[in-house]
């Protein structure tokens, strides 16, 4: 029995794959198993003529294809080359022990050519972690697969150069990573826009702390333009995270159109309104990242936040807490990272000009309530700021530039998120968003007068209980940017004012 090490892409993970290969003195015939979609058990038809378009003789016996582990369902056509090559071993046409450590990615036309995969990098790094030490992908695969550290990656275009590579040694081109992309290219200036000088400290804050934001505003303020700005306020991708991001890119087929090169800016996502649940979240067959997913690590901006479908909404709000997607069906089973900063935008009414000050509202208030109650008030109390952006006087928009710049504002925010990492060193959390309940008091270290002052407004304002301790994060961080020890009355009376209980 020969066997070869493969990979096989389960929502944005991969999962290695062992192909066991046996040829039994019966009919000719090929049985594929271990619990393989039609797409893999299809392979039988392209592994045959591909092995025959090499000159090479397809086993007269009964051949049986193994996909071990069993219980996993294999999806995709990745398994025809390692197939093909695991028959091939069976029969005596090549050596068993070349294919030590070696990991086999590949789909397979009926002329032997080599065709690209879905999820290369993935792939790759499951079949690292099984062991392999070198791998052989399609040559459109290989540049991405490349970003996968300690591991040798080989390009073939066909399945002869695969076999001859393996049969005499001849060579095959070794493909090495991409150097990242310049991150400070095209990144949009918060100096760009003129005024809000509010609006502009609350991203600061969320930036700072990784806090979800709301803007809300009449049409052409600027909510768009602020949030997004928000990306070149954070820190870039460190080395894990930006390969775990690009890992995820790389599953839903997002690398394609890029030059492969592993994402070191923080991704910015905005789906459109009518974007659907599966859209937004992830599914389908086989499973596949939503928008939230994309957004790992990185921003999700929703415009129009009333527009959304109230479902999708609801379904929001466990995200905001689990950071993650997890998507049970019938047939399968699989967790999509959803790590994400939440930003949203929305006009007060569906006009728009509702407490504006500048136009007369055409809404009742029965139109208002009926818009404004599109998104519920659970959905709100997980957003910690919560900010009104004001149209602006011609003054105001004719003035030059002023204030910092988006630079100038991310290094105060990587002094901020450096105090959040050793005072969070020995938790999974990275930001004060997720400072666990558990441990909220000692870590935000409030002053027994900030404490009473939040007393004060839990009672008065009727702040939930989440609502109280998002308050002592929110707080927490704009300590961090003023380089506070501790939280003190005046970090919590400005994190107050940008709760919507307050507002309201």
């Amino acid at each position: 029995m020969s066997r070869v090490i493969s990979a096989a892409l389960h929502g944005v993970q991969g999962q290695a794959i062992e192909v066991e290969v046996r040829i039994s003195a019966q009919l000719p015939r090929i049985d594929i198993v271990g619990l393989a979609e039609t797409t893999v058990r299809e392979s039988s038809a392209r592994v045959r003529a591909a092995i025959t378009s090499t000159g090479l003789r397809f086993p007269g016996q009964r051949v049986t294809v193994n996909l071990a582990p069993a219980g996993l369902r294999k999806c995709g056509a990745g398994l025809d080359l390692p197939i093909a090559i695991a028959i091939l071993a069976e029969a005596g046409n090549l050596e068993a022990e070349d294919l030590l450590h070696l990991g086999l990615i590949g789909e397979l036309a009926l002329d032997g050519r080599l065709r690209p995969v879905r999820g290369a990098l993935a792939l790759t790094l499951a079949a690292r972690q099984a062991g392999c030490q070198r791998m052989i992908l399609p040559t459109a695969n290989a540049a991405e697969a490349a970003l996968a550290p300690s591991i040798q990656i080989y390009q073939a275009d066909t399945l002869q150069e695969v076999i001859a590579f393996l049969l005499s040694g001849d060579p095959l081109q070794q493909v090495s990573p991409t150097p990242p992309l310049d991150c400070n290219e095209a990144i949009p200036d918060l100096l760009d826009v003129r005024g809000q000088e509010e609006a502009k400290r609350a991203l600061t804050i969320a930036a700072a702390g990784g806090h979800a934001l709301l803007l809300q505003g009449p049409p052409g303020t600027g909510k768009s333009m602020l949030a997004k700005r928000l990306p070149g306020l954070v820190p870039f991708l460190d080395e894990q995270e930006a390969l775990e991001v690009t890992r995820i890119h790389s599953a839903a087929n997002q690398l394609q159109d890029r030059e492969p090169a592993l994402i070191t800016r923080r991704p910015f996502r905005a789906p459109h309104q009518t974007t659907s649940a599966a859209g937004l979240f992830g599914g389908g067959t086989p499973p596949r990242p939503g928008e939230v997913s994309l957004a790992h690590r990185g921003v999700l901006f929703l415009d129009e936040l009333p527009e959304f479908q109230g479902r999708v909404l609801e379904q929001m709000r466990q995200v905001l807490e689990d950071r993650q997607i997890l998507l049970s069906r019938a047939n399968y089973h699989c967790r999509f990272p959803a790590h994400f900063q939440l930003i949203a935008a929305a006009n007060p009414c569906p006009c728009g000009w509702y407490q504006s000050g500048s136009r007369d509202c055409r809404c009742d208030d029965g139109v208002i309530a009926k818009y404004q109650s599109r998104v519920s008030g659970p959905l709100l109390d997980r957003i910690d700021l919560r900010v009104r952006v004001q149209p602006l006087e011609w003054n105001s928009l004719d003035a030059p530039p002023s204030g910092p710049s988006s630079a100038q504002l991310r290094a105060q925010v990587q002094v901020a998120r450096q105090w959040q990492s050793r005072r969070l060193v020995k938790l999974t959390g990275r930001t004060n968003s997720e400072i666990p309940d558990k441990v909220i008091d000692d870590l935000v270290d409030a002053t027994p007068d900030a404490r009473t002052l939040l007393g004060r407004a839990v009672d008065r304002l009727h702040l939930s209980a989440r609502g109280a301790r998002r308050t002592l994060r929110t707080a927490r961080s704009i300590a961090d940017l003023n380089a506070e020890q501790r939280v003190g009355p005046e970090a919590i009376s400005e994190a107050l004012h940008y709760r919507p209980e307050v507002e309201n």
